[in-house]
């Protein structure tokens, strides 16, 4: 397969340009994907540690991030085979690259690491959310980074940070329905507490009057009307005769005049 004209002459613009920088930035891109590959996997940590506190889902979402990553990843080298397309540093005439051009092939459609850093980022932002604004501009500077060391067409890249972007999330979205039992079922266990985090315990008293819940909600014992308590204990309604009542009401507001 060719590439478009325009993304051949795009790249010839990209490329250029990257020989015009300083040597220092030469070298961070040339590092920067897999650097970058490398946080990905600490905040794939740090959201399954997170998770430990949170509901079964949310364990789910953070143990599927992963296997998300590498079912996209399977999507983009699959789709090589079949393209085989040649890697510009070596299809375009003249062409100037930073990083070492990749051995014959080695195909250039669709990026992998494109494909790997949105992925990343897709799944990593369905488990936390609070996660997008830092890792999906990461995601987006390491698929550019392909094209500026010189390995990849931009459409490399378009295509390969669309593919990780759809496939992780969905994986993640479907097989989390599986998962849920089994984290909940393995939460009830030591290992799986210790690994999982414990199942979240429910408040007692939620549901009471003043914490934003109905009158008799769970936990809470609310007498009926007409009916107090008698030295601290309830009292059956059944057991109580009007003589009680009136006796009581009697008590309470001393004798009639």
């Amino acid at each position: 397969m060719g590439a478009p004209d325009f993304s051949a002459d795009l790249y010839r613009d990209i490329t250029e340009f990257a020989q015009g920088t300083p040597s220092w930035v030469h070298e961070v891109a040339d590092v920067g994907t897999d650097a970058g590959l490398l946080l990905f996997a600490v905040l794939f940590v740090a959201g399954w540690w997170r998770a430990r506190g949170l509901d079964a889902r949310a364990m789910g979402l953070a143990l599927l991030a992963p296997f998300a990553v590498v079912a996209a990843y399977l999507v983009s080298e699959v789709s090589k085979t079949f393209i085989e397309e040649e890697r510009p540093c070596r299809a375009v005439a003249g062409a100037v690259h930073i990083a070492a051009c990749p051995p014959e092939g080695d195909w250039s459609f669709p990026s992998n690491h494109a494909t790997i850093a949105a992925a990343s980022a897709a799944a990593i932002v369905v488990a936390w959310r609070a996660m997008a604004p830092l890792v999906l501009p990461l995601a987006a500077l390491m698929a550019f980074s392909r094209v500026f060391v010189g390995v990849h067409y931009p459409h490399d890249v378009a295509v390969g940070f669309l593919v990780g972007v759809v496939v992780a999330p969905l994986v993640a979205l479907v097989l989390v329905r599986v998962l849920v039992p089994l984290v909940e079922g393995l939460r009830g266990v030591a290992v799986g507490a210790v690994l999982l985090g414990a199942r979240p315990v429910a408040v007692a008293g939620a549901g009471s009057p003043g914490v934003g819940g109905p009158v008799g909600g769970p936990g809470v014992a609310v007498p009926r009307a007409g009916v107090q308590p008698v030295g601290g204990a309830p009292v059956d309604e059944a057991s109580v005769t009007m003589p009680d009542v009136m006796g009581g009401v009697t008590r309470r507001q001393g004798p009639l005049r």
